[in-house]
């Protein structure tokens, strides 16, 4: 399964009565066959996948 990065809203109806709306700057690991539909119509481009960024940690302050 690809990842990638949509560039305009895209709609993929993966099977009848099902839609999945994938948002405008958003990095999705989708199906080959979302990800193909999307790059034929010039909405998503290929991308690896997205780096976690770590949880801030805050340092209990020390209060004297």
């Amino acid at each position: 399964m690809p990842w990638v990065r949509f560039t305009a809203n895209f709609d993929w109806s993966p099977r009848y009565g099902v839609t999945i709306a994938y948002k405008t700057g958003e990095t999705y690991n989708v199906t080959r066959a979302c990800a193909a539909r999307a790059l034929d119509v010039g909405r998503a481009e290929r991308t690896t996948k997205p780096q976690e960024t770590p949880c801030p940690v805050q340092e209990a302050s020390e209060s004297a």
